[in-house]
């Protein structure tokens, strides 16, 4: 039960902190679309068929960093929640490299 409950909370947290930053980059989305560090495998293609995926890893990989830099481990959801990041960035990097027209 309690693992349930970590993994449903990590899961809320990460889609809110994604919906928080996909809404941010629309709202400036005259702005053109910057690689985040480590998506250099994804094809230029890709990215500006799929900016919000772009943006999406750019903001998980900031909430890492965040988590990373802070002095307490949420509550001990800071591990979990650092491997989901993990996984999802992963996860979304593949999605841009394998992207077929």
């Amino acid at each position: 039960m309690k693992r349930n409950l970590t993994v449903l909370l990590t899961t809320g947290a990460l889609v809110g902190a994604l919906s928080a930053g996909l809404t941010f980059a629309r709202a400036q989305s005259t702005n053109p679309v910057t690689p985040p560090a480590g998506a250099g495998a994804a094809p230029t293609a890709a990215i500006k068929r799929h900016p919000a995926i772009f943006r999406a890893i750019g903001a998980l990989q900031s909430a890492k960093r965040d988590m990373e830099n802070a002095g307490h481990d949420f509550g001990g959801h800071k591990k979990e929640a650092l491997e989901a990041c993990n996984k999802a960035i992963a996860q979304l990097e593949l999605v841009l490299k394998n992207d077929k027209e």
